[in-house]
Order: C-alpha cells, then sequence, then structure tokens
C-alpha cells in the first residue's frame, strides 16, 4: 500500500510542516512546576453545576501553581451551538470569581489562538494526513445501516461493541478497493488504525484516583466525520498538545475513553497531559444515590444559583468543601484568609461519587451572608433584585440609607450577635418585605381573639416611639399584667397555670400585627424604622 499517494488522494491540500507548528505554538514560558489547564465546553448554553465543580478545581490548580487557566470552546457539533452559549460561559464564571487567563473571546495575548475548534481545521488535517501516511489511518466506507446490524451482530454473539479486529470490515482493503470506493463519490470517515492488543493491560497513574490498571486500546476510533470535521479524541489530543496542558481534569464517565486517548497521543509522538478523572455529583435520592439530573434536579443549572441569588462566595466555598476533603478545617481555622491561600490538591479530590447537598449548600449559604456588611449586602441584594426580582420589590432598594438600617437590624451588622436567617437573596428580599409594605399574610395568633384585640388596644394607648427599649418593654410588660399574662418569667414558668400566657406571647400578638411573623428581630428595633405613624396603624388595622 503506497500511504502517501493514498494521504495526498484524501488531502490533496498542500499543509506546513508539523514542525511548523512545534514553532508556532512552542512549550510555554512558565515556571517549574506551573500548570496548564483548561475548561472546554460545548457552546451548547446549558452551563451547569459540573462545569462550575471542575472550573474551581482547574482556577485553583493553574494559579496557586503560577500557572496558565484558558478557555476553550469545543464546537465541533453544529447541531448542539447555541448563540451566545460562549458569553454565557464567560459570564457565569465570573460571577462565581472564575477568571481566564486566556482562551476564546477572553482579552489577552492568546499566543496558542484559535481557541475555537472549528477555526482549528488545518491542524487536524496535518496531523490526519500525517497518520495516514504512516499507516495508523485509513478510511472507511461502511454506511450507518451497515454499522448498526455489526452491532447488532456483536449483542447476540455477546461479543465487545465496535469496530476492531475482525469486525473492522474497512481495515483490510486493498488499495484497489479503496480507490474505486472514493472515485464512486462514497462518503467515508476516517478512523485510527489502532496497534493495541485487549490482552495487555496498562498502570496508570491518574491525579484523583492513583494508580489504575486500563485495557490497551483495540479500537478503531473515528477521528475526523465524512465531513471532515474532527472527533472529540482526536481535536483534544492535538489541542491538548499544542495549547500545553498539562493537566485535563474531566468526569469519570470519559475513563473508558482513556485507552484510545493513550494510544492517539502515542500514534501523533505527542507526550500526553496528565489526567485526572473527578467523580460524578450525586444526589440523595430516597434511600439511594443518583445523578444529578438535568430532567430532574434544577440546582444542576448554574442559572439556578443566580436566580435564587445565592452569593456566589457561599457557592465556591461549599464547591470547594466538595472538592478537597480538608478544605473545611482550614476554612474553620482560617475565615478571613483568601482562598488562594488554601493549598488545593488535585490527589485530595474524591475518589467516589460526591454527595451534592442543597440543604448543606444553604447552611454555608446563611453563614457566608452573615459575613457581610450591610453595605456589601446592600449591593448584592440590589444587584439581584434589578434583575430577577417583581417591580415592587426594586422599589426596596430605591432609599440606600433606609435599607441599610433594616439590613444592620436585620444581620445583627450594628454590634450585635450575627444573624444567619438568609440563604438566598430571594429569601431575604421576601423576609424583608414587611419593612416596606404591610403584610399579605399573618402566622396565625396563639391567644382568643377577645384577648388579641385587648393587647392591641392597650399597646396602642400607652405606645410612644419616643420610649427607649427600656421603657417600650415595661409597656409591653403592663400590658401583659393588665390582660392576664405574666410579666415576670420566673412566676409564669413557677406556675403557669395561673396565667393565660406570658409577657412573650404578649409581645408575639405585637410581633404579628406589625410583621405578619411570629419570628423577627428585635421588635422595638423595627418599630423604630417604620415609626410611629406606621407601626399605629398596622396594630390598627388588626384589631376586629
Amino acid at each position: 500500500m503506497d500511504y502517501k499517494k493514498l494521504a495526498n488522494r484524501l488531502f490533496p491540500e498542500e499543509y506546513k510542516p508539523l514542525s511548523y507548528y512545534e514553532e508556532i505554538y512552542p512549550p510555554r514560558a512558565l515556571e517549574k512546576g506551573a500548570e496548564v489547564t483548561r475548561l472546554a465546553p460545548s457552546p451548547t448554553g446549558f452551563i451547569h453545576l459540573g462545569n462550575l465543580f471542575v472550573a474551581v478545581a482547574n482556577e485553583r490548580i493553574a494559579h496557586r501553581s503560577g500557572g496558565v487557566l484558558y478557555l476553550r470552546i469545543e464546537d465541533t457539533d453544529l447541531k448542539r451551538k447555541v448563540d451566545g452559549a460562549v458569553e454565557a460561559v464567560i459570564e457565569a464564571m465570573s460571577y462565581f470569581d472564575i477568571h481566564f487567563d486566556e482562551g476564546a473571546e477572553i482579552e489577552a495575548a492568546n499566543e496558542y489562538a484559535p481557541y475555537y475548534q472549528r477555526q482549528r481545521a488545518e491542524l487536524y488535517h496535518a496531523f490526519a494526513k500525517s497518520l495516514v501516511e504512516k499507516g495508523r489511518a485509513y478510511p472507511c466506507f461502511c454506511a450507518e445501516e451497515e454499522l448498526t446490524a455489526l452491532r447488532e451482530k456483536q449483542t447476540a454473539e455477546k461479543k465487545i461493541t465496535g469496530y476492531y479486529g475482525v469486525y473492522a470490515k474497512c481495515r483490510n482493503l486493498t488499495e484497489e478497493e479503496i480507490y474505486q470506493n472514493l472515485d464512486a463519490g462514497k462518503p467515508y470517515v476516517l478512523r485510527l488504525k489502532s496497534l493495541g492488543n485487549p490482552e495487555n493491560k496498562l498502570k496508570f497513574r491518574d491525579e484523583i484516583k492513583g494508580e489504575i490498571t486500563v485495557t490497551e486500546n483495540d479500537q478503531d476510533v473515528v477521528i475526523l466525520k465524512s465531513d471532515g470535521i474532527p472527533t472529540y479524541h482526536f481535536a483534544h489530543a492535538i489541542d491538548d498538545h499544542f495549547m500545553r496542558t498539562t493537566l485535563v481534569l474531566r468526569g469519570e464517565e470519559w475513563l473508558s475513553s482513556l485507552p484510545v486517548h493513550i494510544e492517539l497521543f502515542d500514534a501523533l509522538g505527542f507526550v500526553r497531559p496528565r489526567y485526572g478523572h473527578n467523580c460524578s455529583l450525586m444526589k440523595q435520592d430516597g434511600e439511594t444515590r443518583r445523578k444529578l439530573s438535568k430532567r430532574k434536579d434544577p440546582e444542576l443549572s448554574l442559572g439556578f444559583y443566580r436566580q435564587e441569588g445565592y452569593h456566589p462566595r457561599a457557592v465556591k466555598v461549599y464547591i470547594l468543601t466538595l472538592l478537597n476533603s480538608d478544605f473545611e478545617d482550614w476554612y474553620r481555622k482560617f475565615p478571613d484568609k483568601p482562598f488562594e491561600e488554601f493549598p488545593f490538591k488535585a490527589s485530595k479530590m474524591s475518589k467516589s461519587g460526591t454527595l451534592f447537598d442543597l440543604d448543606k449548600l444553604n447552611d454555608v449559604a446563611k453563614n457566608e451572608f452573615a459575613r457581610l456588611s450591610a453595605e456589601e449586602a446592600y449591593d448584592f441584594l440590589c444587584g439581584w433584585a434589578q434583575e430577577f426580582a417583581d417591580e415592587e420589590q426594586k422599589t426596596y432598594f430605591a432609599d440606600r440609607k433606609y435599607m441599610l438600617r433594616v439590613l444592620n437590624l436585620c444581620m445583627g451588622t450594628a454590634g450585635k450577635k450575627r444573624r444567619k436567617d438568609f440563604a438566598t437573596a430571594k429569601e431575604a428580599v421576601n423576609l424583608l418585605s414587611y419593612f416596606f409594605s404591610r403584610p399579605v399574610s399573618y402566622e396565625p395568633y396563639r391567644v382568643t381573639q377577645e384577648d388579641r384585640n385587648a393587647i392591641l388596644r392597650d399597646f396602642l394607648a400607652g405606645y410612644s416611639a419616643a420610649d427607649d427599649a427600656q421603657l417600650w418593654f415595661e409597656k409591653v410588660k403592663a400590658v401583659a399584667e393588665k390582660e392576664g399574662f405574666a410579666s415576670d418569667m420566673k412566676a409564669y414558668k413557677a406556675c403557669p397555670e395561673n396565667f393565660k400566657g406570658s409577657v412573650s406571647d404578649v409581645a408575639e400578638v405585637l410581633r404579628i400585627a406589625v410583621t405578619g411573623k411570629a419570628n423577627t428581630p428585635d421588635l422595638w428595633s423595627i418599630m423604630q424604622i417604620l415609626g410611629k405613624k406606621e407601626t399605629a396603624k398596622r396594630i390598627s388595622e388588626q384589631i376586629s
């Protein structure tokens, strides 16, 4: 077989020598130990938690080592491409403080461009041609119906499915048969001619899982589709080499493709990057665990976290907790240190399924929200409201000074113990609504209607906005005594049967009348913020 002749027939274009590409994409001038990592999504428009999960790991590994994180867009499948998807990826990553040093649509030197795979066709074709010249790739003319029949035959015979060995029909076509097919205009794909033997086992060092054993590849995988577009297998090998990627972190679903990728790098004459296969994000569903599902679980989409208003720092803290087992202890010891100081390691990533727990995220989110100053909380909530809140809720932020008073009270930022009531902006804006409009619903009063009316009337009779907190509470206690409620909690606990309830029950009646809720921050402070006129009006409206 004249492989050079065949290569020229399949690729009549003249390409530059392969050494040329080594010169224009040289090894990076980085310090020893610096890692080059990447995020390489398809532009489908769906940005999911898994993208962020691996992006956080890649960003930490690259930047902690003094290396590079770049964005590559794997757009070989035009059917799945969505307009604006690349910009959406960058925006989503930026929201969670993931910034690329170079890549598609990134303003940088971008010396390893282009970062869109469809713009790198020349590179793929040059190396595909070289594989044909070396007898390591061949055209396959099998139609889809033939491949389907082959899979069915292999399944019936309980054989491994695929295009290999005796099942690789076009692997051993004669030169005459190949040219007859080409002359007839028969469509074809280009396949790798594997030299592997499945009886051979390879030891492989996975950066996450440690030492693993893989079977040598014997599949003649497609490397160029019939339209000349490369498959993921082929494109990623060339791109990772010429973008000088040192470490690839990817999902464990790619473990089955690892033997193919090992052989491809060897066939191309490239030094392989190191691989680490991270475990899938799992969810507890009853008594079983399952992968997070796009169809079943809204929390898989990164849009969910923005729409609900999770602070990006909270999401990142939780993801780091999942990524490295010792991050939680480190963060507990050093809560004020920048994340950049945490010694993140791929080897510390989970080797088995990682459980994503929305309740645990909410706990983290409450802690992180409580760390914000009132000014930081205002800016975050206001930004969320402008994008996601209704028109009435947007008006809450018209008076910055007033909202800061509210936040200082409700977050405990004014020298008091910090409250942890809010996990998300959506939750916070809803819970703070009573400071801006009268409640639309009220939690049930635990006293009779007669007692409720009496308590509210008595309080209004003596209410003055000029009272300090101590005098205000003395008046509440006086109302309690007048209406048969204990003003002294010790007396109430000693003989509860002697009273209708305690002063706390009286305060709860006032709290519900003013806010609609039985549990709020300090009620005197709430009344001070609302003012006498609004407070009195709300109480009056609850007297029936």
